[in-house]
Protein backbone atom coordinates (compact mmCIF):
# COMPACT_ATOMS: atom_id res chain seq x y z
CA UNK A 1 0.00 0.00 0.00
CA UNK A 2 1.19 3.87 -1.09
CA UNK A 3 2.39 5.86 2.28
CA UNK A 4 -0.02 9.12 2.36
CA UNK A 5 0.80 12.54 3.27
CA UNK A 6 0.33 12.17 7.19
CA UNK A 7 -1.63 14.64 8.85
CA UNK A 8 -1.70 15.91 12.99
CA UNK A 9 -4.34 17.45 14.93
CA UNK A 10 -3.81 18.47 18.96
CA UNK A 11 -5.91 16.88 20.22
CA UNK A 12 -6.94 18.07 23.51
CA UNK A 13 -10.10 19.42 25.87
CA UNK A 14 -10.52 23.22 27.72
CA UNK A 15 -10.06 21.28 30.86
CA UNK A 16 -7.15 20.30 32.90
CA UNK A 17 -7.54 15.99 32.72
CA UNK A 18 -8.16 14.93 29.30
CA UNK A 19 -6.76 11.52 28.25
CA UNK A 20 -3.52 10.77 30.30
CA UNK A 21 -5.22 11.28 33.55
CA UNK A 22 -2.95 12.42 36.92
CA UNK A 23 -0.07 13.68 34.29
CA UNK A 24 -1.51 17.79 34.97
CA UNK A 25 0.61 16.93 38.63
CA UNK A 26 3.76 16.65 36.57
CA UNK A 27 5.74 19.78 37.24
CA UNK A 28 6.38 20.93 33.73
CA UNK A 29 2.68 20.76 32.67
CA UNK A 30 0.56 23.65 31.84
CA UNK A 31 -2.87 22.84 31.42
CA UNK A 32 -3.53 24.08 34.76
CA UNK A 33 -3.76 27.40 33.15
CA UNK A 34 -6.65 26.22 31.18
CA UNK A 35 -8.48 29.74 31.80
CA UNK A 36 -5.83 31.87 30.43
CA UNK A 37 -6.85 33.11 26.97
CA UNK A 38 -3.11 33.69 26.82
CA UNK A 39 -2.44 30.37 27.14
CA UNK A 40 -4.40 28.80 24.51
CA UNK A 41 -3.37 31.55 21.95
CA UNK A 42 0.36 30.79 22.52
CA UNK A 43 -0.89 26.87 22.29
CA UNK A 44 -2.54 28.04 18.86
CA UNK A 45 0.53 29.82 17.55
CA UNK A 46 3.13 27.09 18.48
CA UNK A 47 0.88 24.30 16.85
CA UNK A 48 0.97 26.51 13.59
CA UNK A 49 4.56 27.42 13.86
CA UNK A 50 4.83 23.50 13.87
CA UNK A 51 2.62 22.93 10.78
CA UNK A 52 -0.33 21.06 12.78
CA UNK A 53 -2.99 20.78 10.83
CA UNK A 54 -4.89 21.73 13.50
CA UNK A 55 -6.91 21.42 16.87
CA UNK A 56 -8.95 19.16 17.91
CA UNK A 57 -11.08 19.78 20.70
CA UNK A 58 -12.99 16.83 23.03
CA UNK A 59 -16.13 18.11 24.92
CA UNK A 60 -18.88 16.90 27.03
CA UNK A 61 -21.53 18.04 29.06
CA UNK A 62 -21.95 15.99 31.66
CA UNK A 63 -19.46 14.39 34.50
CA UNK A 64 -18.02 10.89 34.65
CA UNK A 65 -19.81 9.57 37.79
CA UNK A 66 -20.06 5.71 36.98
CA UNK A 67 -16.99 5.25 39.03
CA UNK A 68 -18.41 4.43 42.03
CA UNK A 69 -21.72 6.15 41.50
CA UNK A 70 -20.28 9.35 42.77
CA UNK A 71 -18.66 12.43 41.40
CA UNK A 72 -15.86 12.68 44.11
CA UNK A 73 -13.02 10.71 42.17
CA UNK A 74 -13.58 12.79 39.17
CA UNK A 75 -13.27 16.07 41.05
CA UNK A 76 -10.16 14.96 43.69
CA UNK A 77 -8.38 13.85 40.10
CA UNK A 78 -9.47 16.99 37.59
CA UNK A 79 -11.34 14.02 35.41
CA UNK A 80 -12.34 16.46 32.68
CA UNK A 81 -14.04 18.38 35.25
CA UNK A 82 -13.90 21.66 35.38
CA UNK A 83 -14.10 21.91 32.27
CA UNK A 84 -15.15 24.74 29.82
CA UNK A 85 -16.84 25.64 26.69
CA UNK A 86 -14.04 24.96 23.88
CA UNK A 87 -16.06 26.83 21.00
CA UNK A 88 -15.40 30.19 22.96
CA UNK A 89 -11.25 29.60 22.66
CA UNK A 90 -11.98 29.63 18.86
CA UNK A 91 -12.30 33.49 17.90
CA UNK A 92 -9.22 34.10 20.18
CA UNK A 93 -6.99 31.56 18.89
CA UNK A 94 -8.00 32.23 14.99
CA UNK A 95 -7.33 35.43 15.64
CA UNK A 96 -3.51 34.86 15.78
CA UNK A 97 -3.26 32.06 13.34
CA UNK A 98 -3.64 31.93 9.27
CA UNK A 99 -3.53 28.54 8.75
CA UNK A 100 -4.53 26.32 11.93
CA UNK A 101 -8.06 24.20 12.26
CA UNK A 102 -10.31 23.34 14.83
CA UNK A 103 -12.55 21.02 15.40
CA UNK A 104 -15.20 21.45 17.78
CA UNK A 105 -16.90 18.52 19.60
CA UNK A 106 -20.80 19.70 20.13
CA UNK A 107 -23.40 17.12 21.49
CA UNK A 108 -26.41 17.56 18.93
CA UNK A 109 -28.75 15.83 21.66
CA UNK A 110 -28.87 18.69 23.81
CA UNK A 111 -29.23 21.73 21.45
CA UNK A 112 -31.09 22.99 18.57
CA UNK A 113 -30.51 22.74 15.28
CA UNK A 114 -31.62 26.07 14.74
CA UNK A 115 -29.12 27.56 17.35
CA UNK A 116 -26.17 25.63 17.18
CA UNK A 117 -26.13 26.48 12.93
CA UNK A 118 -26.14 29.93 13.62
CA UNK A 119 -22.86 29.69 15.95
CA UNK A 120 -21.03 27.24 13.63
CA UNK A 121 -21.52 29.69 10.80
CA UNK A 122 -20.61 32.68 13.10
CA UNK A 123 -17.09 30.56 13.88
CA UNK A 124 -16.33 29.58 9.53
CA UNK A 125 -16.89 33.21 9.13
CA UNK A 126 -14.26 34.63 11.59
CA UNK A 127 -11.88 32.07 10.56
CA UNK A 128 -12.01 32.34 7.30
CA UNK A 129 -13.42 28.35 6.88
CA UNK A 130 -11.25 26.97 9.56
CA UNK A 131 -13.75 25.43 11.06
CA UNK A 132 -14.84 21.59 12.26
CA UNK A 133 -17.57 20.32 13.83
CA UNK A 134 -16.98 16.67 15.38
CA UNK A 135 -20.47 15.03 16.04
CA UNK A 136 -21.60 13.53 18.64
CA UNK A 137 -24.70 12.53 20.36
CA UNK A 138 -23.77 11.92 24.52
CA UNK A 139 -23.31 8.98 26.53
CA UNK A 140 -23.47 10.38 29.93
CA UNK A 141 -27.29 10.21 32.04
CA UNK A 142 -25.44 13.07 33.66
CA UNK A 143 -25.96 15.24 30.81
CA UNK A 144 -29.28 14.11 30.20
CA UNK A 145 -30.18 14.72 33.85
CA UNK A 146 -28.62 18.44 33.57
CA UNK A 147 -31.51 19.33 30.67
CA UNK A 148 -34.47 17.53 32.64
CA UNK A 149 -34.76 13.73 31.08
CA UNK A 150 -34.30 10.92 33.00
CA UNK A 151 -31.46 9.08 31.66
CA UNK A 152 -29.62 9.28 28.21
CA UNK A 153 -31.34 7.41 24.90
CA UNK A 154 -30.57 4.26 24.08
CA UNK A 155 -27.51 4.29 21.56
CA UNK A 156 -28.94 3.55 18.12
CA UNK A 157 -31.96 5.57 18.85
CA UNK A 158 -29.57 8.97 18.80
CA UNK A 159 -28.43 8.07 15.67
CA UNK A 160 -31.82 8.54 14.37
CA UNK A 161 -32.20 11.47 16.65
CA UNK A 162 -29.19 12.66 14.88
CA UNK A 163 -30.08 12.08 10.90
CA UNK A 164 -33.03 14.22 11.41
CA UNK A 165 -30.67 16.86 13.16
CA UNK A 166 -28.22 16.53 10.41
CA UNK A 167 -31.01 17.26 7.78
CA UNK A 168 -31.99 20.44 9.55
CA UNK A 169 -28.77 21.84 9.66
CA UNK A 170 -27.67 20.68 5.96
CA UNK A 171 -30.85 22.77 4.87
CA UNK A 172 -30.19 25.70 7.04
CA UNK A 173 -26.58 26.08 6.05
CA UNK A 174 -26.96 24.45 2.12
CA UNK A 175 -30.82 25.30 1.14
CA UNK A 176 -31.38 28.44 3.22
CA UNK A 177 -29.46 31.13 1.64
CA UNK A 178 -28.36 31.21 -2.39
CA UNK A 179 -24.26 31.92 -2.93
CA UNK A 180 -25.14 35.51 -4.53
CA UNK A 181 -28.15 36.40 -1.97
CA UNK A 182 -26.12 39.41 -0.39
CA UNK A 183 -25.29 42.10 -3.33
CA UNK A 184 -24.11 44.98 -0.82
CA UNK A 185 -25.36 47.61 -3.38
CA UNK A 186 -24.87 50.89 -1.53
CA UNK A 187 -26.02 52.72 -4.54
CA UNK A 188 -29.31 50.85 -4.72
CA UNK A 189 -29.93 50.26 -0.90
CA UNK A 190 -29.93 46.56 -1.00
CA UNK A 191 -27.45 44.12 1.05
CA UNK A 192 -29.06 41.07 0.37
CA UNK A 193 -32.16 40.22 -2.24
CA UNK A 194 -35.10 38.91 -0.67
CA UNK A 195 -35.98 36.29 -3.81
CA UNK A 196 -32.72 34.48 -2.83
CA UNK A 197 -33.35 33.73 0.35
CA UNK A 198 -36.08 31.06 1.89
CA UNK A 199 -37.40 29.77 4.73
CA UNK A 200 -36.89 26.22 5.59
CA UNK A 201 -40.07 24.28 6.87
CA UNK A 202 -39.45 21.27 8.67
CA UNK A 203 -42.19 19.12 10.86
CA UNK A 204 -40.63 15.47 11.91
CA UNK A 205 -40.39 13.00 14.57
CA UNK A 206 -37.90 15.08 16.52
CA UNK A 207 -37.98 18.82 15.44
CA UNK A 208 -40.10 21.04 14.21
CA UNK A 209 -38.48 24.50 12.27
CA UNK A 210 -40.43 27.12 10.06
CA UNK A 211 -37.38 29.95 9.52
CA UNK A 212 -34.23 30.88 7.62
CA UNK A 213 -30.96 30.77 8.68
CA UNK A 214 -29.57 33.54 10.64
CA UNK A 215 -26.38 33.76 8.72
CA UNK A 216 -25.08 34.72 5.03
CA UNK A 217 -23.48 31.57 3.83
CA UNK A 218 -19.91 31.14 5.12
CA UNK A 219 -17.21 30.47 3.36
CA UNK A 220 -17.37 26.24 4.08
CA UNK A 221 -21.53 26.25 4.63
CA UNK A 222 -21.61 23.45 6.14
CA UNK A 223 -18.52 23.02 8.64
CA UNK A 224 -15.87 20.29 7.65
CA UNK A 225 -17.63 17.16 9.52
CA UNK A 226 -15.92 14.70 11.96
CA UNK A 227 -17.42 11.63 13.55
CA UNK A 228 -16.48 9.46 16.06
CA UNK A 229 -18.53 6.41 16.00
CA UNK A 230 -17.22 2.72 15.20
CA UNK A 231 -19.84 0.85 16.25
CA UNK A 232 -21.59 -0.88 13.41
CA UNK A 233 -24.81 2.05 13.69
CA UNK A 234 -21.92 4.62 14.14
CA UNK A 235 -20.09 3.50 10.98
CA UNK A 236 -23.46 3.66 9.21
CA UNK A 237 -23.77 7.32 10.18
CA UNK A 238 -19.99 8.17 9.25
CA UNK A 239 -20.56 6.67 6.15
CA UNK A 240 -22.94 8.59 5.30
CA UNK A 241 -22.16 12.36 6.78
CA UNK A 242 -18.59 12.23 7.98
CA UNK A 243 -15.93 13.63 5.66
CA UNK A 244 -13.37 12.97 8.60
CA UNK A 245 -13.63 9.94 11.13
CA UNK A 246 -11.70 9.55 14.43
CA UNK A 247 -11.08 6.10 15.62
CA UNK A 248 -9.16 4.98 18.76
CA UNK A 249 -6.12 3.78 18.36
CA UNK A 250 -6.26 -0.33 19.26
CA UNK A 251 -4.34 -2.99 16.91
CA UNK A 252 -3.53 -1.82 13.19
CA UNK A 253 -6.16 -4.71 11.78
CA UNK A 254 -8.61 -4.09 13.85
CA UNK A 255 -8.58 -0.06 12.95
CA UNK A 256 -8.26 -1.63 9.23
CA UNK A 257 -11.51 -3.08 9.46
CA UNK A 258 -13.08 0.02 10.55
CA UNK A 259 -11.73 1.77 8.42
CA UNK A 260 -12.39 -0.50 4.54
CA UNK A 261 -15.74 -0.93 6.62
CA UNK A 262 -16.73 2.76 6.27
CA UNK A 263 -15.21 3.62 3.42
CA UNK A 264 -16.91 0.84 1.49
CA UNK A 265 -20.23 1.91 3.29
CA UNK A 266 -19.50 5.36 1.88
CA UNK A 267 -19.14 4.02 -1.86
CA UNK A 268 -22.75 2.27 -0.81
CA UNK A 269 -23.98 5.85 -0.57
CA UNK A 270 -22.65 7.22 -3.77
CA UNK A 271 -19.41 8.78 -2.17
CA UNK A 272 -15.69 8.14 -3.54
CA UNK A 273 -13.26 6.29 -0.95
CA UNK A 274 -11.28 9.35 -0.55
CA UNK A 275 -14.34 11.58 0.51
CA UNK A 276 -13.26 10.06 3.80
CA UNK A 277 -10.10 10.75 6.00
CA UNK A 278 -9.27 8.62 9.30
CA UNK A 279 -7.79 9.87 12.30
CA UNK A 280 -6.24 7.62 14.83
CA UNK A 281 -6.22 8.37 18.34
CA UNK A 282 -2.23 8.03 19.37
CA UNK A 283 -0.14 9.18 22.41
CA UNK A 284 3.54 10.24 21.22
CA UNK A 285 6.37 9.98 24.08
CA UNK A 286 9.65 11.04 22.48
CA UNK A 287 13.27 11.83 22.34
CA UNK A 288 16.08 12.38 20.36
CA UNK A 289 17.05 8.19 21.26
CA UNK A 290 15.50 5.38 22.76
CA UNK A 291 17.23 6.14 25.87
CA UNK A 292 15.94 9.79 26.04
CA UNK A 293 12.24 8.75 25.19
CA UNK A 294 12.11 5.99 27.96
CA UNK A 295 13.55 8.19 30.82
CA UNK A 296 10.68 10.79 29.90
CA UNK A 297 8.03 7.94 30.05
CA UNK A 298 8.89 6.47 33.28
CA UNK A 299 9.02 10.11 34.12
CA UNK A 300 5.56 11.12 33.33
CA UNK A 301 4.61 7.31 34.19
CA UNK A 302 5.07 8.20 37.93
CA UNK A 303 2.66 10.87 37.70
CA UNK A 304 0.14 8.99 35.94
CA UNK A 305 -3.20 8.22 38.18
CA UNK A 306 -4.81 4.68 37.78
CA UNK A 307 -8.36 5.78 39.24
CA UNK A 308 -8.28 8.60 37.12
CA UNK A 309 -7.77 6.25 34.43
CA UNK A 310 -10.83 3.88 35.74
CA UNK A 311 -12.80 7.04 36.44
CA UNK A 312 -13.05 8.01 32.51
CA UNK A 313 -13.19 4.40 31.53
CA UNK A 314 -16.34 3.43 33.41
CA UNK A 315 -18.39 6.70 31.93
CA UNK A 316 -17.33 6.03 28.82
CA UNK A 317 -18.04 2.18 29.43
CA UNK A 318 -20.75 2.43 31.05
CA UNK A 319 -18.86 0.15 33.72
CA UNK A 320 -18.47 1.09 37.10
CA UNK A 321 -14.97 -0.85 37.83
CA UNK A 322 -15.23 0.42 41.66
CA UNK A 323 -17.85 -2.86 42.01
CA UNK A 324 -15.27 -5.21 40.80
CA UNK A 325 -11.63 -7.00 42.38
CA UNK A 326 -8.88 -7.03 40.10
CA UNK A 327 -9.05 -10.57 38.54
CA UNK A 328 -12.94 -10.83 38.39
CA UNK A 329 -14.67 -11.16 35.09
CA UNK A 330 -16.27 -7.78 33.81
CA UNK A 331 -19.75 -8.13 32.74
CA UNK A 332 -20.21 -5.41 29.51
CA UNK A 333 -23.64 -6.23 29.30
CA UNK A 334 -25.61 -4.10 27.03
CA UNK A 335 -24.49 -0.25 27.45
CA UNK A 336 -25.77 2.95 25.79
CA UNK A 337 -22.22 4.69 26.50
CA UNK A 338 -19.71 4.23 23.82
CA UNK A 339 -20.59 1.08 21.80
CA UNK A 340 -17.12 0.98 20.10
CA UNK A 341 -15.36 1.12 23.21
CA UNK A 342 -16.51 -2.00 24.68
CA UNK A 343 -16.14 -3.41 21.38
CA UNK A 344 -12.50 -2.11 21.16
CA UNK A 345 -11.43 -3.21 24.85
CA UNK A 346 -13.48 -7.35 23.97
CA UNK A 347 -10.85 -6.89 20.57
CA UNK A 348 -8.31 -5.94 22.50
CA UNK A 349 -8.53 -8.05 25.88
CA UNK A 350 -11.30 -10.49 24.94
CA UNK A 351 -14.52 -10.62 25.81
CA UNK A 352 -14.06 -11.94 29.96
CA UNK A 353 -11.22 -9.20 30.56
CA UNK A 354 -10.56 -7.93 33.93
CA UNK A 355 -9.64 -4.91 35.95
CA UNK A 356 -6.44 -5.91 36.10
CA UNK A 357 -6.22 -6.55 32.17
CA UNK A 358 -7.15 -3.04 31.89
CA UNK A 359 -5.08 -1.32 34.33
CA UNK A 360 -2.03 -2.98 32.38
CA UNK A 361 -2.86 -0.81 29.63
CA UNK A 362 -3.34 2.16 31.64
CA UNK A 363 0.24 3.20 32.05
CA UNK A 364 0.00 6.76 31.16
CA UNK A 365 -3.72 7.16 33.08
CA UNK A 366 -5.51 6.09 29.79
CA UNK A 367 -6.73 3.02 27.56
CA UNK A 368 -4.64 4.17 25.00
CA UNK A 369 -1.46 2.44 25.01
CA UNK A 370 1.37 4.95 24.48
CA UNK A 371 4.02 5.09 21.66
CA UNK A 372 7.21 5.23 23.47
CA UNK A 373 10.84 5.53 20.89
CA UNK A 374 13.42 7.39 19.57
CA UNK A 375 11.76 10.36 16.67
CA UNK A 376 13.07 7.83 14.33
CA UNK A 377 11.02 5.01 15.59
CA UNK A 378 8.10 6.72 16.33
CA UNK A 379 8.05 8.11 12.62
CA UNK A 380 8.29 4.69 11.22
CA UNK A 381 5.45 3.43 13.28
CA UNK A 382 3.57 6.11 12.29
CA UNK A 383 4.27 5.37 8.73
CA UNK A 384 3.41 2.06 9.29
CA UNK A 385 -0.08 2.84 10.89
CA UNK A 386 -0.89 4.48 7.49
CA UNK A 387 0.10 1.91 5.17
CA UNK A 388 -1.12 -0.87 7.42
CA UNK A 389 -4.78 0.50 8.49
CA UNK A 390 -5.06 2.83 5.43
CA UNK A 391 -5.48 5.88 8.09
CA UNK A 392 -4.96 9.55 6.89
CA UNK A 393 -3.55 11.30 9.97
CA UNK A 394 -3.40 11.05 14.08
CA UNK A 395 -5.18 12.95 16.64
CA UNK A 396 -2.32 13.36 19.21
CA UNK A 397 -3.49 13.88 22.77
CA UNK A 398 -1.73 15.57 25.13
CA UNK A 399 1.22 14.08 27.94
CA UNK A 400 2.42 16.94 29.37
CA UNK A 401 1.76 20.00 27.87
CA UNK A 402 3.21 21.66 25.73
CA UNK A 403 6.35 19.87 25.68
CA UNK A 404 4.81 16.75 24.38
CA UNK A 405 3.97 18.80 21.26
CA UNK A 406 7.55 20.41 21.05
CA UNK A 407 8.98 17.28 20.59
CA UNK A 408 6.76 15.97 18.18
CA UNK A 409 7.38 19.24 15.74
CA UNK A 410 11.13 19.53 16.75
CA UNK A 411 12.06 15.83 16.21
CA UNK A 412 9.27 13.94 14.41
CA UNK A 413 8.10 16.15 11.83
CA UNK A 414 11.56 16.59 10.36
CA UNK A 415 12.28 13.19 10.21
CA UNK A 416 8.77 12.89 8.00
CA UNK A 417 9.40 15.89 5.94
CA UNK A 418 12.30 14.33 4.71
CA UNK A 419 10.56 11.51 3.94
CA UNK A 420 8.30 13.25 1.84
CA UNK A 421 5.59 12.18 4.53
CA UNK A 422 4.31 15.47 6.03
CA UNK A 423 3.92 19.18 4.57
CA UNK A 424 6.83 21.87 4.35
CA UNK A 425 3.99 24.45 4.26
CA UNK A 426 0.42 25.28 4.41
CA UNK A 427 -2.15 24.85 1.33
CA UNK A 428 -4.07 27.83 0.85
CA UNK A 429 -7.76 28.66 1.80
CA UNK A 430 -10.12 26.87 3.66
CA UNK A 431 -9.70 23.74 6.51
CA UNK A 432 -12.41 21.95 3.59
CA UNK A 433 -9.58 23.16 0.79
CA UNK A 434 -6.57 22.12 2.49
CA UNK A 435 -8.03 18.82 2.93
CA UNK A 436 -10.28 17.75 0.20
CA UNK A 437 -9.28 20.62 -2.50
CA UNK A 438 -12.47 22.22 -2.94
CA UNK A 439 -14.64 24.88 -0.45
CA UNK A 440 -18.07 22.78 -0.17
CA UNK A 441 -18.94 19.45 0.17
CA UNK A 442 -19.02 17.49 -3.27
CA UNK A 443 -22.27 16.67 -5.31
CA UNK A 444 -21.85 12.88 -4.08
CA UNK A 445 -22.86 13.78 -0.27
CA UNK A 446 -25.99 13.60 1.73
CA UNK A 447 -26.00 17.42 1.73
CA UNK A 448 -25.90 18.43 -1.90
CA UNK A 449 -29.34 17.27 -2.44
CA UNK A 450 -30.54 20.10 -0.42
CA UNK A 451 -28.49 22.70 -1.95
CA UNK A 452 -30.12 21.78 -4.99
CA UNK A 453 -33.04 22.71 -3.74
CA UNK A 454 -32.06 26.48 -3.84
Amino acid sequence: MRSREIRFNAFDMNTVGHIQQGLWTHPRDQSHRYNELQYWTDYARRLEAGLFDGIFFADVVGVNDVYGGSIDAALSGAVQLPVNDPMLLVPAMAAVTQHLSFGITANLTYEPPFLFARRMSTLDHLTGGRIGWNIVTGYLDSAAKAIGLDAVAAHDDRYDLADEYMQLVYRLWEESWDDDAVVFDRARGIYAVPEKVRKIHHRGKQYSLDAIHLCAPSPQRTPVLYQAGSSTRGRQFAATHAECVFVNGQKTEGVKAIVDDIRRQAVGFGRQPDDVKVFVGATIVTGRTQKEAQEKFEDYRRHASSEGALVHAAASLGIDFSKYDLDEPIETGKSSAIVSNVEAMNRTAGPQWTKRKLLEQMVLGSRQAPMVGSAEEIADALVRWTTEAGVDGFNLSRTVVPECFDDIIALVIPILQERGLYKTGYAPGSLREKLFGAPRLPESHVAAGFRKRS
